[in-house]
């Protein structure tokens, strides 16, 4: 199997691009350099160096770890053990070395890729981005290190501001994919998954968009009015997901402590005032009226807790107002918010599943809790909110999700009070 082996978890293969064009066509080269050539050809194909075999842990963080919070770039970091200097960009003998433009290859803005085999020899990105720095440690005497900083294409988009642009009224979708066109930004069509929004947004001159607007943060602000997901997903596709509603979705993971199912080593709970949103303000840019949504039972309860925002795209007062309300969480419930797993404890099966879970996805969270004489399991199906992984070859892959509510069900339990209620929150296994 392809990759370099990682203690219980499977094969693994870390590639960054070198510059180089394997196969491209090259003007006055006697073998390269011919016409109709089929095997040199114009465009080229990229070449990529693998590097896992000289590199000890890589980490890696996407998404977000609360509902509420905004999706920023996704990371990844890993240290590289100069062993042969090859890594060098003062090394004009390097490998990776490109002699035609007196470069060094592996250099900051190259692409990068990080994958697994599965049991089928299947190679499945788990995160695709770019090299943001190399940050080199030369050590006198010692062996040279090389600890490289990647970033997903959100990172791009952070870099990159738009020109003034009148915009139309139109689905937060189509409003996407339109600042993804804009020369200016020219986010490539292919790196895009983009699902139907369910919100419109204004179109008037209170929403053009000024010069100098920054890219990410406008395609953050279409997603807070549409109250959805927008993320990189681990394949480098630019994602977004409509309104987070209440529909349940499939669990593509079953995660249990008693044994059955898939193991994991640690689960987050929480219960916390933090949770609750009992008064929720919204104000679109073409209006001077906010809208306010409130429920006075949970502010006597709890005292009052606002969320506001006051810059907000979508079209009218009604959907502003459908959107404060949307916005209320009065109740704190308790419910875990992420759960920690490691490959090596895991069958192979397993771990082509777990592997490839990505945000958005649900999972199901069971924890058996001791009460008086016996014992009650609770099961509850989250999304998946953020993600965060450690590979490190000696001792295996661990990941942690971090979690939010979608419809919450909850594992039937004979007998009891709550529980063992046959009703649309209550569910067999």
């Amino acid at each position: 199997m392809p990759g370099v082996a990682v203690v219980g978890s499977g094969n693994y293969d870390l590639e960054i691009d070198t510059g180089f064009k394997q196969d491209a066509f090259l003007l006055d080269d006697p073998t390269a350099g011919v016409l109709n050539n089929s095997t040199y050809v114009l465009d080229g194909t990229t070449n990529y160096a693998s590097v896992l075999d000289g590199i000890n842990q890589v980490n890696v963080r996407r998404g977000r770890k609360d509902q509420g919070d905004q999706f920023s770039a996704g990371t990844m970091t890993f240290t590289m053990l100069d062993t042969s200097g090859i890594f060098n960009p003062f090394d004009e003998n390097s490998p990776y070395y490109d002699p035609i433009t007196a470069k060094p290859g592996l250099a900051p803005m190259r692409r990068v890729r990080l994958s697994r085999y599965n049991n089928s020899n299947v190679k499945q990105y788990l995160f695709v981005g770019y090299i943001v720095n190399y940050d080199y440690n030369f050590s006198l005497g010692g062996l040279d290190t090389v600890t490289v900083y990647c970033a997903d294409d959100f990172y791009l988009l952070a870099q990159t501001y738009l020109a003034e642009y009148n915009v139309s009224q139109e689905l937060s979708s189509v409003r996407l994919s339109a600042i993804l066109d804009r020369p200016e930004v020219d986010f490539p069509a292919a790196s895009r998954a983009i699902s139907t929004g369910t919100q419109t947004l204004g179109g008037d001159a209170a929403f053009t968009i000024p010069n100098g607007t920054n890219v990410l943060g406008y395609c953050s602000q279409i997603n807070e009015a549409e109250q959805g997901r927008l993320f990189m997903s681990r394949d480098g596709n630019l994602t977004f997901q409509p309104r987070i509603g209440t529909t349940l979705t499939a669990s593509v993971a079953d995660f249990h402590d008693d044994g059955t199912n898939i193991k994991y080593n640690g689960v987050g709970i929480t219960f916390e005032a933090d949770q609750v949103t009992n008064r929720a303000v919204v104000q679109h840019l073409g209006s001077n009226n906010p809208q306010v949504a409130e429920n006075t039972g949970s502010q006597a309860l709890y005292f009052i807790q606002t969320y506001s925002i006051t810059d907000s795209l979508l079209h009218s007062d009604a959907a502003a107002l459908e959107l404060a309300t949307y916005l209320l969480d009065p109740l704190p419930e308790p419910r875990y918010t992420s759960l920690n797993t490691q490959l090596n404890m895991l069958t192979t099966t397993q771990r082509d599943t777990v592997a490839i879970i990505d945000i958005g996805q649900t999972i199901t969270i069971e924890k058996t809790f001791a009460s008086g004489a016996g014992t009650a399991q609770l099961a509850q199906e989250l999304s998946v909110e953020g993600i965060e992984m450690t590979i490190n070859v000696n001792t295996g892959h661990a990941i942690t999700y971090f979690t939010a509510p979608t419809t919450v069900v909850y594992e039937l339990i004979l007998d009891d009070p709550t529980y063992g209620i046959i009703s649309a929150d209550n569910a067999l296994g």
